[in-house]
């Protein structure tokens, strides 16, 4: 049976009969707590005498109606399908049901706000979830005009793709209805319905073409002193100006809205002109200069979408990337080109590519255009290779074709494909149009194949310290020996002055598995070799010995952001790569972050010092190298300049390493006030992480963090104390956090990923074995009778990873034996768990064999 599930064969066997036309969906939101009511009339051709069916998730059908003829819901209704038989080439649908809310983020949610009882509603409909809110074809090539007339409260105001009408108030019943017009042909996806009482404020813009477009930003009532609406309308301003400029085509749609919605899964959700919003991005307290940054890239992100996805869609999820890899690079390159944030490609560097190299190393990789074969591989393809990976080629593809040749290619792409689907041929058509270059070998190599190459210098020099040879060797992993080409910067290094400065910068292409760079030869054989300068590569990179000497010394004197950021990574890829001890690495963080001024790469540094600790350092090693963490972060929190952003990431790095009692006093005396450091809030974020340092080693219990939720009455206050009672240390404190994340399952979403994230604190480890077998246990139940959402933060959240011991590696080896016919996308997020500690294992081995040398 399909269940909730639907495949790519039964995709296009349904496109091949079916083509839509218009959707007029009608929802009463004015029925209560769990049920909305849902009518949707749809009208498509088909071949005639064929027979389909369309797609709903609702707790009741009361009518079906068929070109006129009355169908039995019994009947035709089941596993999330209407069957629709002897259709005609013209057809017309009626669908009257009752569906339900959902508080896990995906459909239409509900959110009761505890600081004033008001109800807030927002829909995620990426990937298959527009069919909990009406009847549908689920797919994103069957592109339609979606109507919708909304009924609801009369105080609150209603949001979707077209602009809000005004509405017609039932008096009677405090009620109003909003007819809205109807949206361009887009897919079901990114359709949208915000409603409840937010506040709003409004300004415009001109685009390209003269037309006025209207700017909204929306947020709930207890929030809405923390939205700095204004620049958020300069960032838009700027990013409109940045594409439509590059893209030569003027925004798609009649307005632009940005809502910041309560319980979001994502970031943010690429609706037509109607984007929402994580509420993270609403800073309440005081947020480091990373989350800033990464605020901007997201505005421009969904942005971009409004071209890439909205006005030009993938056909199938296949080409998902087409999407997220544009959006990523092409918010990148206008973050770093047309707002203050400069140096949005070190960020890129340090976050995304982490990210996308980390995931290319797993069991589970895949080609950037990969296998979706149904909903259920798209669900988990939202991951570094569609994203990080694939956005990284975008920008090798552009330094490979020019980057007019890119944007031009792109415009023309948007021009002959408005309002359809595409495919990443007809993409690469338009750039070798623009580019004069053949990138069918190139697609080949990159999009169609898994894996991440290795580069590394071969360098020869005479007795007078002149190059004599340069190269660069390429070596692919075994299971994905794909040799690549590269286009790719070598920097030159020397001290200077105490700088390490860049003297010498040649561009090349590299191929083959060696590369011969005679452009260097005769120069004076430099401080540090860099690799990949500029980071144009996707692709490791190793240091020569004489370039690792130089960047672990001289590390924080290297004056690019970028050229630091790529040492980083480096020196990180080799310690995951188990080529260099993980104790060696905490001494170069420890050594040399206090000196870094990018803050994300801090932010990035600081997560994977924390990992060294905790998971690579040789087990007889690890408490020895977590204290030894936790008084370095210390010691550079009490020097990092007063009220700067390195201060409160090393402070809440400390809370979240902190190892004995003497730490504790620390923490609570800084929460407190009886402590201080200059320039540093104790705001009320902050205060949550540190008692969420004290809750992890038992310095505090149930009772004092309840006390402080009843100070901090908020969503975000409840996140930050489902996290904190998650981490404290006992079995019997595990037992109950386990049974309320596991066990019931009325947590909303944030609440489950707070609480799983809490679970696995490091400072755990001692009773993390308890766990186990329940976790196994719990696998098949939970992903078979929770929404993909749910059971992925449980499946993810809740592997006890920071055990990364030979037992835990049996046991999950065993459990994927004994499971073969379990779902591929849950056998894939458990294989990733076990590739997590197979790779910490190998990682301590490693380090233990610099222990025995010493």
């Amino acid at each position: 049976m399909p269940g909730e599930n639907l495949t790519r064969i039964e995709a296009q066997e349904r496109r091949a009969l079916v083509d839509t036309q218009s959707y007029e969906i009608s929802l009463d939101l004015t029925k209560g707590a769990e049920l909305f009511g849902s009518r949707s009339v749809v009208r498509f051709t088909a071949k005639p005498g064929s027979f389909t069916f369309i797609d709903l998730i609702a707790h009741e059908v009361r009518e079906i109606s068929l070109n006129g003829e009355q169908l039995s819901p019994s009947e035709v209704f089941a596993d999330s399908r209407i069957a629709l038989t002897n259709l005609q080439e013209q057809n017309v649908l009626v669908v009257d049901a009752d569906c339900s809310y959902t508080n896990t983020g995906e459909g239409l949610h509900r959110f009761v706000d505890p600081v004033d009882d008001e109800v807030y509603l927002y829909s995620q409909f990426e990937v298959p979830d527009s069919r909990r809110v009406f009847a549908v074809f689920e797919q994103p090539d069957l592109k339609a005009t979606f109507q919708f007339t909304v009924t609801a409260p009369d105080n609150w105001k209603v949001i979707s793709n077209s602009p809000t009408p005004e509405p017609i108030n039932h008096d009677a019943s405090s009620t109003a209805t909003w007819g809205f017009e109807p949206t361009p042909r887009i897919s079901s996806y990114i359709t949208a319905l915000v409603a409840g009482p937010y506040e709003s404020t409004f300004s415009e813009l001109t685009s390209s073409d003269g037309r006025i477009i209207p700017l909204g930003v929306y947020g709930r009532k207890s929030l809405w002193q923390h939205i700095d609406a204004d620049y958020l309308f300069d960032k838009t301003r700027e990013g409109f100006a940045y594409f439509e400029s590059k893209f030569g085509v003027p925004y798609p749609f009649e307005k632009y809205d940005q809502l910041f919605v309560p319980e979001f899964n994502a970031g943010a959700m690429e609706n037509a002109g109607a984007v929402t919003f994580t509420e993270t991005y609403v800073f309440r307290s005081k947020v480091t200069d990373a989350v800033k940054e990464r605020r901007v890239v997201t505005i421009l992100h969904e942005l971009a979408h409004m071209w890439f996805g909205d006005l030009v869609t993938m056909r199938w999820w296949n080409d998902l990337w087409l999407n997220e890899s544009f959006a990523e690079w092409a918010s990148t390159i206008a973050t770093a080109e047309a707002t203050e944030w400069t140096e949005a490609w070190t960020t890129f560097n340090a976050m995304e590519k982490t990210w996308a190299y980390r995931q290319d190393q797993l069991p589970s990789t895949h080609p950037i255009v990969a296998e979706i074969n149904d909903l259920e591989d798209v669900q988990v393809n939202f991951d570094g290779i569609t994203y990080a990976k694939g956005g990284s080629v975008l920008k090798q593809l552009a330094a490979w074709v020019g980057i007019d040749a890119f944007f031009a290619g792109v415009g023309q792409y948007f021009q002959k494909h408005a309002w359809g689907n595409t495919e990443v041929s007809d993409l690469l058509t338009e750039l070798e149009a623009t580019s004069g270059r053949d990138l069918s070998t190139w697609a080949s190599k990159w999009l169609e194949t898994a894996g991440v190459n290795t580069l590394s210098p071969v360098i020869a020099e005479d007795s007078s310290g002149k190059i004599t040879r340069f190269a660069v060797t390429q070596t692919a992993p075994a299971d994905y020996p794909t040799i690549r080409p590269h286009r790719l910067g070598v920097g030159l290094y020397n001290l200077v002055d105490g700088a390490l400065a860049r003297t010498h910068y040649v561009e090349i292409d590299v191929d083959g598995d060696r590369t011969e760079v005679p452009e260097l030869q005769g120069h004076d054989r430099p401080d540090l070799v860099l690799l990949n300068d500029n980071d144009l590569a996707y692709a490791k990179i190793r240091l020569d010995e004489r370039s690792l000497a130089t960047a672990i010394a001289h590390l924080g004197a290297i004056s690019d952001p970028l050229a630091r950021s790529i040492v980083w990574g480096a020196a990180w890829d080799q310690t995951r790569d188990a080529e260099s001890a993980a104790s060696d690495y905490i001494d170069l963080v420890l050594g040399n972050i206090g000196s870094e001024t990018e803050s994300t790469t801090v932010r990035t540094t600081l997560a994977q010092l924390r990992t060294a600790a905790a998971l690579y350092v040789a087990p007889g090693e690890q408490q020895a190298a977590r204290l030894k963490v936790a008084e370095g972060l210390w010691e550079l929190a009490q020097s990092a300049p007063a009220g700067s952003d390195s201060q409160l990431q090393f402070v809440t790095a400390f809370a979240g390493a902190i190892v004995n009692s003497e730490h504790a006093g620390i923490v609570g005396r800084l929460r407190s006030g009886e402590d201080t450091l200059p320039g540093l809030e104790i705001d009320a974020d902050l205060s949550w992480q540190l008692l969420i340092g004290l809750a992890s080693i038992g310095a505090t219990d149930a009772a004092s963090i309840d006390a402080a939720l009843a100070a901090d009455n908020t969503s975000k206050g409840a996140e930050f104390a489902a996290l904190a009672h998650a981490a404290l240390p006992t079995v019997t404190d595990k037992r109950i956090a386990w049974k309320r994340l596991v066990e019931n399952s009325d947590a909303p979403n944030t609440i489950v990923r707070a609480g799983s994230q809490g679970f696995v604190h490091p400072n755990s480890v001692e009773v993390l074995g308890e766990f186990v077998q329940s976790y196994f246990d719990m696998l098949l139940p939970v992903w078979e009778s929770r929404t993909y959402q749910i059971a992925n933060y449980l499946i993810v959240g809740l592997y006890p990873t920071p055990l990364a011991n030979a037992e835990l590696r049996e046991a999950t080896r065993t459990w994927l034996s004994d499971n073969a016919d379990a779902a591929p996308a849950l056998r894939r997020l458990v294989s990733e768990g076990l590739a997590d500690v197979e790779r910490a294992l190998a990682a301590q081995a490693r380090d233990a064999e610099d222990d025995s040398e010493d």
